[in-house]
This record gives C-alpha cells, sequence and structure tokens, in this order.
C-alpha cells in the first residue's frame, strides 16, 4: 500500500503521543498506590507533554494556483500546533498535511510542545483515582488551566510573544481536549463516532425518524453505513436490527443534548443531535464539535411562520439571519453578516425537489428562502409591539431560537452551515399548534425533512472539495483548515 508523504510525520506524533500518555498514567498509578510523586526533572523534560507538529517555510511561492479556500502560507516562518489523540484526527491532518507537502517546499518536524496533558484526560486505561483527594493529584501532576484554553486564534484576537510560532490550525491539543471531554458529556457518545456531515434538531421526533431510517440502512447489504451508535451506548449492527427498539431505548434521557451517528467509511456519515431549545445549547455544542471540523452542519427543526401566505407544514430556507439572541456578541458583533454557503443551499434545495417529487414551480409554494430571526426569549410573543417592529424592517419570514446562532458559530469556526425550518406555527396570525393538528403534522412533515436533510449531506459529501467557501476566511488564516 502507498504511503502518502505525511505518514511518517503521523506516525511519530502518534508515537510521542503514546509515549507522553504512557507516561502519564504510569506515573499516576505510582502516585496512587505508592505515594510517589514524579521527578521534576524528568517532568520539565517534557515527559507529560502533548507531541507538536512545526512546519518551517521559507516564504518561496506556492508551486501552483489551488481553488481550495485552505491550505495556504502567508508569509517565511514557522508555524506550529500542539497534537491531540493524533489517530482520531489521523485522516484530517493527513489531507492538510499532504496538500501543503505538495504544494509548498517546506520542512516537516516533529517534536513535543510546552503544553502538558492535564491528568484529568488520560483517566481510566487502570487508572482508578476513586480513593484520592483531586487536591492532591493537582500539586503533583498538570491540569486543566483555562488562562491557556482558549479561541483567540478563531476570533481573530491572538496576539503573537516574543519568539512565538505562527498558530497553524484554530484549535491546539489543549482546546481540543477540553471539548472532547465535554462532548461526551453533553452528547454520551463517543468523540470517535462523530461523523464529518452534522444536523442538528430541537425536537425528539426528529430523532425517532432518524433512528428509524438509520436502522434500515444498516440493514441494508447495498448501504454504504455500517452502524448506527446513539447516546449511551447504543450500537446498531446488521447482526441488531430492532428498529422500535432502539427509538424506545430511554438511556438518551440522561444526557443535556444527545447525539445518534449514522457511521460511515472514512467518517462520511451523518451525525444527528438533540440539541433542545435555545442559543444558549446551540453555542454550547457548536463550541465543542468545532474542534472535529466537520465538512458541514446544518439545522433542521420547527419554526414559527411570520407571513400570511405560509401554511403549517411549509419549509423556509434560510439565506439570511437576524441575530436576536446576543449570545456571540461578545465575540461575533451582531454587525459583522453571516453570509449563506452556496453549495449548501444548493444542496437543500436539490434535496428538497428530489424527495418531494415535485417540480420547481410546485415546490416553491411551500418552501420559502428569506431572513430567519433567532431569539433568546421563548415568550416573545408578549412583546408583540417591539416584535413586529423588528419583523418587518429584517423583511423576516421565520422564527425560531437556534438557527442563526448555529450559523453564526459555523461563520466564526469556518465550518460550512446551512439552515431548513419547517413551519410548526403562525403565532402572529392566531395559527398555533392543536394537539390533533400537530400529531397529523408531525406524521407528514418530519419524516420528509429528515430525509431531505440527510440526502442534501449525501450530495455535499459528493462534492466536498468545493465546499469549504472562502467566504469562511480571514486574510490571515491558519493553514489548516
Amino acid at each position: 500500500m502507498n504511503q502518502s508523504p505525511s505518514t511518517p510525520f503521523l506516525d511519530e506524533l502518534a508515537d510521542r503521543f503514546d509515549r507522553s500518555i504512557g507516561n502519564l498514567r504510569d506515573s499516576l498509578r505510582n502516585f496512587i498506590q505508592h505515594g510517589t510523586r514524579p521527578d521534576q526533572e524528568w517532568r520539565a523534560s517534557g515527559a507529560f507533554t502533548y507531541p507538536e507538529l512545526r512546519i518551517h517555510y521559507r516564504g518561496d511561492p506556492a508551486k501552483s494556483k489551488t481553488g481550495r479556500a485552505w491550505g495556504r502560507l502567508g508569509e517565511a516562518g514557522t508555524y506550529a500546533i500542539s497534537v491531540t489523540q493524533p489517530a482520531l484526527f489521523r485522516d484530517y491532518l493527513a489531507e492538510q498535511l499532504d496538500f501543503l507537502l505538495s504544494n509548498y517546499d517546506i520542512q516537516v518536524e516533529i517534536g513535543q510542545s510546552r503544553q502538558e496533558i492535564p491528568f484529568a484526560y488520560v483517566l481510566g486505561e487502570g487508572v482508578d483515582v476513586a480513593d484520592v483527594m483531586v487536591s492532591d493529584l493537582v500539586r503533583s501532576f498538570p491540569a486543566p488551566d483555562l488562562a491557556h484554553i482558549g479561541d483567540e486564534v478563531a476570533d481573530g484576537v491572538w496576539i503573537p510573544s516574543d519568539g512565538a510560532h505562527h498558530p497553524l490550525a484554530l484549535f491546539d491539543a489543549l482546546r481540543t481536549d477540553f471539548s472532547l471531554a465535554r462532548l461526551r458529556h453533553y452528547t454520551g457518545t463517543s468523540p470517535e463516532h462523530f461523523q464529518r456531515f452534522i444536523l442538528f434538531t430541537n425536537y425528539q421526533r426528529y430523532v425517532d425518524h432518524f433512528i428509524r431510517w438509520g436502522v434500515g440502512q444498516v440493514q441494508d447489504p447495498d448501504s454504504r453505513f455500517t452502524a448506527l451508535a446513539g447516546a449511551g451506548g447504543m450500537m446498531v449492527t446488521s447482526e441488531y436490527g430492532d428498529a422500535e427498539a432502539a427509538v424506545a431505548d430511554s438511556t438518551f434521557k440522561r444526557f443535556q443534548m444527545p447525539a445518534y451517528h449514522l457511521v460511515a467509511e472514512g467518517g462520511t456519515g451523518i451525525t444527528l443531535v438533540n440539541i433542545g431549545v435555545g442559543p444558549a445549547n446551540a453555542k454550547t455544542i457548536t463550541d465543542h464539535l468545532a474542534v472535529l471540523r466537520p465538512e458541514a452542519w446544518m439545522m433542521i427543526g420547527h419554526c414559527g411562520g411570520l407571513r400570511g401566505s405560509q401554511k403549517i407544514g411549509d419549509y423556509v430556507l434560510a439565506h439570511a439571519y437576524l441575530r436576536d439572541d446576543h449570545i456571540l456578541d461578545a465575540v461575533l458583533p451582531a454587525a459583522v453578516p453571516i453570509p449563506p454557503i452556496a453549495e449548501v443551499q444548493q444542496a437543500l434545495q436539490q434535496a428538497a425537489l428530489m424527495i418531494s417529487g415535485e417540480d420547481e414551480e410546485a415546490l416553491k409554494e411551500r418552501l420559502r428562502t428569506g431572513t430567519v430571526v433567532t431569539t433568546d426569549d421563548r415568550n416573545w410573543e408578549l412583546r408583540y409591539s417591539s416584535s413586529a417592529l423588528l419583523f418587518n424592517q429584517s423583511r423576516a419570514v421565520a422564527i425560531d431560537m437556534e438557527s442563526a446562532t448555529i450559523a453564526a458559530q459555523g461563520y466564526r469556526f469556518r465550518v460550512p452551515y446551512g439552515t431548513l425550518l419547517c413551519i410548526s406555527d403562525k403565532p402572529l396570525h392566531g395559527e398555533i399548534k392543536l394537539p390533533g393538528q400537530a400529531n397529523r403534522f408531525y406524521e407528514r412533515a418530519i419524516e420528509e425533512h429528515v430525509k431531505i436533510a440527510i440526502l442534501a449531506c449525501d450530495l455535499m459529501r459528493q462534492n466536498s472539495r468545493r465546499l469549504h467557501s472562502r467566504k469562511l476566511r480571514a486574510f490571515n488564516e491558519p493553514a489548516f483548515r
């Protein structure tokens, strides 16, 4: 089998990471069992540190022009990033590094960073701290230091210190490990199961339809999907295909934002996360998913229709967002426009045509493009006068509590984003969800909605090379996407 140019460097990253993890675990066991503290000189030599990937660039021009929105080196110097879990990120690292090696005259070096691996991230694997005070561990072993964990590079506020290298990626090892741990906590699933295309929903019935469809795919010998992994350890393979049992599984209730992963080779499957209601959840989960560098993420869920011509069950394809949620104002001012990503918009539009079986003119009757308002106030109807003025000024066609937050986070973290919502009520026009009407709407609309989103992911997968838009890149971007 032919090796890629990056293979020896990635192998060395893995070896160095495994060595540091082994050192840390062995030292923890010695301390727990015998009270032996690690030798400080040995620790200072880098025994517990993350490996670091460095690129030395003399400033020679690129060998060829490229249509890619990433993979560019702006100025001569050394670029570096600490790396965690190199096995988990191997495909991503290989893609990024192979492209730079093919297009620039660079020297690649693997060394040890100055960042130590916090002991909390290596517990398990025979390391039991049940009878040890955490304060004792903190005095002798590296612990998470929030002063060194942040999004300064992504937010464009990173200031280099004397002798500092240029950042090679948006997230270093400390920031990545912090988020990997949070993903386990919030979603009830392992980071290894997350796929490169991610769907968000705000309603459990979307999850039920996704699970039923996914189980059918796993059972189909001609399907490219190999398993369906879910919150709380659910794992459906071709040997276990009880869709209703999977839907009825209640272990997801232990987790705030349970996730379900339709697994395919190379991580090219689809993940669905039930983020619940509200922009706080939307920001929380995307803060952490961003470190996985997904190909795209999209919101599918319910919204309130704001136009009299709309009907319950109609779709809204967002092409603009009014951020009335305010949750990102401190890091991404509301004045910053959030542009639509053409490849995502086209995939959703094409998928809607294919799943509905309608022609474009017929589909226009029930799929409207326009501005979606995202609010942080679930009872916005109670301040109708100010809301109505805002809706009129923005020409908004729908309102929800998550979509603009997810889109803004995609913009902020350079992850292509999109939104396809389904109108479940029209509060401004006196049309609210009634129990019987709601059930009929759910059964008719949600299955189609989920299938449109799944097909859109597949269309983007087939066109992934063009997916990462220049709209998401600043003028001084790190080389890794």
